[in-house]
């Protein structure tokens, strides 16, 4: 099983970037798929969640900013991010607890995509 994370990049304070994830592999179902980021010198922090049921939750600071949904695509998670300030600058990863095709549930990460806010 593996996670592919994409579409991170330079943007300016305002500014929107649309963060993708797949799953791929013996994947047979995902439990939650989530993003957390981890900024120079932080620790990393979750930023968005969704579950197997549709359950959306997010970090406080990126409420009203941030998006989460699940694609269209099967095994994939995107995150919409508006107004995007500096302090958003970060590695974004992706996470997903995914139940294989032997029906073990393990937590994968993704590689880290990184966002930057400047002007």
């Amino acid at each position: 099983v593996q996670l592919q994370a994409s579409g991170g990049g330079l943007v300016q304070p305002g500014g929107s970037l649309r963060l993708s994830c797949a799953a791929s592999g013996s994947v047979f179902s995902i439990n939650a798929m989530n993003w957390y980021r981890q900024a120079p010198g932080k620790q990393r922090e979750l930023v968005a969640s969704v579950d197997s049921g549709g359950n959306i939750n997010y970090a406080d600071a990126m409420k009203g900013r941030f998006t989460i949904s699940r694609g269209t695509a099967k095994n994939t998670v995107h995150l919409q991010m508006n107004s995007l300030k500096p302090e958003d600058t970060a590695v974004y990863y992706c996470n997903a607890q995914i139940r294989d095709t032997h029906f073990r549930v393990s937590n994968y990460w993704g590689q880290g995509t990184l966002v930057t806010v400047s002007s």
